[in-house]
């Protein structure tokens, strides 16, 4: 049997999503904050509902020797310092509460520097509600008669929710009833001061096109990332009262009831490819004050921790999100329908992002400087996302987004990919300490408003007929007045069916027996259940009678409510069109406005540039005719300077001219002088070689035995001979012993003929060594020929002994060298020494000049030279005659 490798599960495709074409750019707003003081300074003018402009302050302009110039910037809308919560809760957060509401997802974040207002914003304060508390009114204000009773709908922990039954959510609310930790929401409790009158009722708004045949509720979580870490801030963890809890520092807490650390939660995606918080709290909320109560919880939790582990609010992410979870009711309309692939899950994240400021000006150290690197960090792959983003959509490239570097771009990554609406509003301070920083905010937003994400696409819906809520609605209204009619309550109850029912048959008449023979009670008894199927059956039939006449109206009233739904769609569409025509008139006059406004502050630059012109135009004019004045006495100057250099250069070539034929009128005598010492040697050897060929005997050479001088050693020892022993210098005369002698004369040599002549009787004469002759002899004599420095033919006699090797071969080893060298004394007095100079640095005459002096020193050959085979210089000192 083959058994085969188990491999990996297999990834599950993703599920195939709509495709859209439209894109949206992401909607950038700026709110400018008012300043501490009035005595501040301000870098920051709006100069409209769209456009503000930054200058650089009066300080900085001097350290940077006045090099910045005012800068202008764009967003969908500026608020200024006089703009309230309402109005930028209705601009910028109400579109994507009714996106949310029509199951639409939405991203909505605070960024800007510590301090611009960013938390204020968002939370805001009693009296001025900011974006977060509105939002959450808004919702319930839209789908608060439409709500679902508590537990119907329920989390699965993949990021999906699950509908139960009426049972199951009963079960649910009674547990929840129990428990006493979990406190219920009478519409008479107390609320929290710090959170009360955050909206006024008369600042309420509600959605538009809810759809009143759904069943909703919602769920809030609330988290923060801190140090690129996710903490769940409505966790409740357990409370053990025998270990010991510790802070952050690894120190024990004061009191081991005050606060627990949470535990950090990680990333996961769901089966439809979207990044959720695993293990996340998700409260159900039921009213715009428990969901804000839910939150301040939070937030109370968030400032403990920050106390306890010694850290700052703005160091950290703030992330709160609103799930609305949506069904449809059934055909009956009075429950919701149980199936899962029906429920539309929509989120709407309200993030407050962490103060971004350099490190170096928050002067932190240490913990708090690894803080600060690390929000920085997170900040800084927000921007590289965007950038990366901003670069694949105008450029056409398909680089890899890093969503993955951070927490925070890794948890909202699918809202950039098209999973719905991006918005942020850009928080400032006007103040001139925070210029650097908001000008880095800046740039960031210019850039984040280019970047564009996909619309989001509308979900199908269920194929029920609408209007179901209110058909069921209206029977119940219909049966009960009907009920009504017929008969009042009973026992101050209200009427039910079965009551009614009840009131309307004969009474029974009595069902005793008196005995076997009782003829009377059984046939009153069936004559009264007689009458009484009698009734049932009329009631029945007008009860169908009247189902049936309901059901025409209700068919009636339904073509009625189809029809006009058809006219108000096509009227809605006609409006959608006439307010897409609007818009697009509003947004080419906004553009047409801004494109003048543009235009005329470069028309004011260009005034100020042309003057700045005409002022350097003029400074170089007279510069120039300065110039031109100063070049003309320079070319004066230069042609004078010209002339005399040109009667020097004259001068100097004159007498190079003379110097020159100096030189070479001696040159030419002096290679004269050395021809005529060539001829005058030329001429000695020729008398030479004459008188040596008339002479008819040669002198006998005079014994050196009795004339030997002793030698003179030099002062450094000679080196040691490595080989095997030499025999000691002899004269001459004892080279012609009774000795065999290999004389070996090379075809090459010249003769001479000089009264010196090498004589070896009974020796074997060859022209090149053979092993032959080596092998009868003892001696081996060498004469070899070689130009001297002077020009005068050398030769010398190289001497050797010969032995026998132990391969039966001779071989020979040099023991000296004896040398026989001609020379002139008329011309070799002649000759300098080059090294030896006068005081002038004239050659001079010195004892090396003469033949004398330079033969005074004998050159021999010793075994173990490096010079050649025995050769060394001993520098002997020659005999001289008396």
């Amino acid at each position: 049997m083959i058994r085969q490798a188990k491999g990996k599960t297999p990834r599950r495709p993703p599920p195939k999503k709509p495709s859209n074409t439209q894109k949206d750019p992401v909607g950038v707003y700026c709110r400018v904050r008012p300043l501490g003081a009035d005595d501040e300074e301000c870098c920051i003018e709006v100069i409209s509902n769209t456009t503000i402009q930054l200058h650089a302050p009066d300080g900085l302009k001097a350290n940077r020797n006045g090099e910045f110039k005012e800068t202008q910037y764009s967003f969908k809308k500026v608020f200024g310092i006089k703009t309230t919560q309402r109005e930028l809760f209705e601009d910028v957060a109400k579109p994507l509460v009714e996106d949310l509401i029509h199951c639409k997802n939405g991203l909505l974040f605070t960024y800007g520097v510590t301090g611009s207002g960013k938390t204020h914003t968002m939370t805001g304060s009693p009296g001025q509600g900011g974006l977060l508390p509105r939002s959450l009114d808004m919702i319930f204000n839209s789908i608060g008669p439409y709500q679902a009773k508590r537990y119907v709908f329920k989390p699965d922990d993949k990021n999906g929710m699950e509908v139960q039954n009426q049972v199951d959510a009963l079960l649910d609310r009674q547990k929840r009833d129990s428990q006493t930790t979990v406190p219920k929401t009478p519409t008479t409790r107390r609320i929290d001061p710090e959170f009360a009158d955050m909206i006024s009722p008369e600042e309420a708004c509600k959605a538009d096109g809810v759809d009143e045949d759904s069943s909703y509720s919602v769920f809030v979580s609330y988290i923060e990332i801190y140090n690129n870490y996710i903490y769940d801030l409505l966790e409740e963890t357990p409370f053990d009262p025998i270990k010991p809890k510790w802070n952050g520092a690894g120190t024990p807490l004061r009191n081991n009831t005050e606060f627990i650390p949470p535990q950090s939660k990680i990333l996961r995606e769901d089966q439809n490819h979207n990044m959720y918080v695993a293990g996340c709290t998700e409260v159900e909320v039921k009213s715009t004050e428990e969901a804000f109560e839910v939150f301040w919880r939070g937030q109370k939790k968030r400032r403990i921790a920050n106390t306890q582990l010694n850290r700052e609010s703005s160091r950290s992410h703030s992330v709160f999100i609103i799930k609305l979870a949506q069904a449809p009711l059934d055909a009956d309309g009075d429950n919701v329908l149980q199936d899962k692939n029906q429920v539309n899950v929509s989120q709407l994240c309200l993030v407050d992002l962490a103060g971004s400021e350099r490190t170096s000006r928050t002067r932190a150290e240490g913990s708090r400087l690894r803080e600060a690197g690390n929000i920085n960090q997170s900040l800084m792959t927000l921007r590289t996302c965007i950038e990366v983003l901003r670069e694949n959509q105008m450029c056409g490239t398909n680089k890899m987004v890093p969503y993955r570097d951070s927490k925070v771009t890794h948890l909202f990554k699918n809202y950039f990919d098209g999973e719905g609406k991006v918005r942020m509003v850009v928080c400032v301070n006007p103040k001139a300490d925070d210029y650097e920083e908001t000008l880095l905010v800046m740039r960031f937003a210019e850039m984040t408003q280019e970047v564009e994400v996909a619309r989001p696409v509308d979900r199908p819906i269920c194929g029920f007929a609408a209007g179901r809520r209110q058909r069921n609605q209206a029977f119940k209204e219909e049966l009960t007045r009907r009920l009504e009619e017929r008969g009042g309550p009973v026992d101050g109850e209200s009427p039910t069916v079965l009551n009614q029912l009840l009131q309307s048959f004969p009474p029974l008449p009595p069902c005793e027996i008196s005995g076997p023979n009782d003829d009377v009670t059984l046939p009153r008894l069936i004559e009264a259940l007689e009458k009484r199927h009698k009734i049932r059956q009329m009631m029945i039939d007008e009860y169908n009678k009247t189902g049936n006449m309901l059901k025409s109206v209700l068919q009636e009233q339904d073509s009625n409510i189809l029809s006009k739904e058809n006219f108000i769609q096509e009227q809605r569409g006609k409006l959608g069109e006439k307010d897409k025509m609007i818009q697009n008139q509003k947004n080419e006059i906004d553009r047409l406005e801004k494109k003048s406004k543009m235009l005329e502050y470069k028309i004011d630059i260009l005034q100020k540039t042309t003057n700045i012109y005409e002022e350097d135009k003029r400074s170089l004019q007279q510069e120039l005719e300065s110039r031109e004045q100063r070049l003309q006495r320079e070319v004066s100057e230069k042609r004078r300077m010209e002339a005399r250099m040109q009667g020097i250069v004259t001068d100097a070539k004159l007498k190079w001219e003379k110097e020159c034929e100096r030189r070479v009128n001696a040159k030419q005598l002096e290679m004269q002088n050395k021809l005529w010492v060539k001829d005058e040697k030329l001429k000695q050897l020729k008398a030479i070689v004459t008188e040596g060929k008339a002479e008819n005997r040669q002198p006998q050479r005079p014994s050196r035995e009795k004339d030997k001088v002793p030698a003179k050693r030099s002062a450094s020892p000679s080196p040691v001979p490595t080989g095997p022993p030499v025999r000691p210098l002899h004269r001459r005369s004892h080279s012609a012993g009774g000795e065999r002698w290999v004389d070996h004369k090379p075809t090459t040599n010249v003769d001479l003929d000089t009264v010196l002549q090498p004589n070896i009787p009974n020796a074997i004469k060859v022209n090149a060594p053979n092993e032959k002759a080596l092998s009868k002899c003892d001696k081996y004599l060498l004469t070899h020929q070689e130009v001297a420095s002077d020009g005068e033919i050398q030769t010398k006699l190289i001497k050797g002994e010969v032995f026998k090797t132990r391969g039966g071969g001779q071989s020979v080893q040099f023991t000296d060298i004896e040398t026989l060298k001609q020379e002139n004394p008329v011309v070799a007095s002649r000759k300098r020494r080059s090294s030896e100079n006068g005081p002038d640095g004239e050659p001079v005459e010195s004892d090396w000049t003469d033949v004398e002096t330079r033969c005074s020193v004998a050159v021999e050959m010793r075994a173990g030279s490096n010079l050649g085979p025995g050769y060394q210089h001993h520098g002997y000192p020659k005999r001289r005659k008396p």
